[in-house]
């Protein structure tokens, strides 16, 4: 856990929210002790509908070539 005073805390916030939200609880100190945590909020996945993802992927077109191929054709073609 990263422990911070509360003037680095407030010119370094929105740095601070990101490191917890990404999972690493923030602890905020006023002359030296604890006052404040910023942790991440637990939020529950949203499931997923699997018949509205296969309804999306079967209406897409198949390509006519691997993304590989044409990648590399788009490249030589317009780069050069």
């Amino acid at each position: 856990m990263t422990k911070i005073n509360l003037a680095d805390a407030k010119a370094r916030l929105s740095e601070l929210v990101e490191r917890a939200a990404a999972g690493e609880p923030v602890e905020i100190l006023r002359r030296g002790k604890a006052v404040a945590q910023i942790a991440a909020v637990d939020r529950p996945k949203k499931a997923i509908a699997l018949g509205t993802l296969k309804a999306v992927t079967e209406g897409t077109p198949k390509q006519a070539e691997g993304a590989g191929k044409f990648i590399r054709r788009m490249r030589d073609d317009t780069r050069y």
